[in-house]
């Protein structure tokens, strides 16, 4: 069955080298072998996220981590700020697990802004926010470092963020952020499998955890803490994934963190000029796009070329690609493209090219 590409917004494309790290032979995950391989990649991940806080790695979806946030640091009422479809529903997880929340919601395709947190946190009601870095559903990207500064006037509210599809295609610097929770996916701009999450806890957090009782079993922060200072994991880890995020750790540090981050830039770069040559427009606000994917209008919003997005697809699918045909509400009125994870110059110039060949037949 012939392989179709991934420049969908998640999971991404994974290449041969991360895919061959899984099949490496397996390891007891409470002896030296284990042991050896956290103990390895645990300053590599504290380099990427510029820390001095151990870093978690967590077998689930990021969704489990941002749930369990939910349970181990609201004890009030929780901010859930809204911008796309992702982080609209953390608003319906924290309800799920009980907590008190409030919605702060503005339009898809528009940012989070910090006086509009500001505002909201100035009642006293909050112990905790949410907040989705860079919204996949809309391709929108708030504002983390004006956001995170208002910590300082808050400290006593646990500043949640997600960072599943901005981390490691731009710099995120967790202590000097001074944030509470950062948390990513690795399926994402990590370029692996989906089925591993790794986050990073203030030690501000982990003394809040440290006194709910209701904290929860396998998302209980204090137990990450203790086992990552043994070089150890809560529960049973994905081995595999743990072996292939070595391996992709190594290639982060060989190409050069600052060169991943400029890569990211120039790939995005070459998707929105795709765009602009073709006469749409993108979805978000100016300012605020996503740099691992675009989200470009279809009729979602006045100004700019109407094409159908399904045929769109299946030009791209016949040349191999799979693109996605919009996500919520906003399907088919938005198309997204990503750049994400291990995509170069050489293959985001082949895309363009087969997204030529593809419109030119619609």
């Amino acid at each position: 069955m012939a392989h179709v590409k991934l420049h969908i917004p998640g999971p991404v494309e994974v290449s041969e080298k991360t895919l061959q790290a899984m099949t490496r032979p397996m390891i007891g995950h409470r002896g030296q072998g284990f042991k050896d391989l956290y103990a390895k990649i645990q300053p590599q991940l504290q380099t990427l996220l510029s820390t001095k806080q151990l870093v978690y790695l967590s077998t689930s979806s990021a969704w489990g981590v941002m749930e369990g946030a939910l349970s181990n640091l609201v004890t009030k009422k929780v901010l859930n700020c809204m911008c796309g479809a992702f982080s609209d529903k953390w608003f319906d997880v924290s309800k799920k697990v009980g907590k008190e929340a409030e919605a702060l919601q503005v339009p898809w395709g528009s940012p989070i802004r910090a006086e509009q947190i500001d505002a909201k946190l100035a009642t006293g009601q909050f112990d905790a926010l949410t907040l989705i870095h860079n919204e996949t559903s809309t391709g929108t990207m708030s504002p983390l470092d004006e956001i995170a500064a208002l910590k300082a006037k808050y400290p006593d509210v646990m500043f949640i963020v997600d960072a599943v599809s901005s981390m490691t295609a731009m710099p995120h610097r967790f202590d000097e952020l001074g944030i509470d929770v950062l948390l990513a996916g690795t399926q994402k701009a990590f370029a692996l499998p989906p089925g591993l999450a790794v986050f990073v806890a203030s030690p501000a957090a982990l003394a809040k955890a440290a006194t709910v009782k209701t904290r929860g079993y396998y998302f209980d922060f204090v137990e990450f803490e203790k086992n990552a200072k043994e070089s150890m994991t809560p529960s049973t880890p994905s081995i595999p994934h743990i072996h292939a995020l070595s391996s992709k750790l190594d290639d982060f540090f060989a190409e050069g963190l600052e060169a991943r981050y400029a890569r990211h830039t120039k790939t995005n770069q070459m998707l929105r000029d795709w765009a602009s040559k073709h006469g749409f427009t993108l979805f978000p606000e100016p300012g605020f796009e996503s740099k691992t994917l675009v989200c470009l209008n279809n009729g979602a919003k006045p100004g700019g070329r109407v094409v159908d997005v399904a045929k769109l697809q299946k030009g791209m699918k016949d040349r191999g690609v799979l693109i996605d045909g919009g996500y919520g509400k906003i399907k088919g009125t938005t198309f997204r493209v990503s750049n994400m994870g291990d995509e170069t110059e050489a293959t985001i110039a082949d895309l363009v090219a087969k997204l030529d060949e593809s419109i030119a037949g619609l």
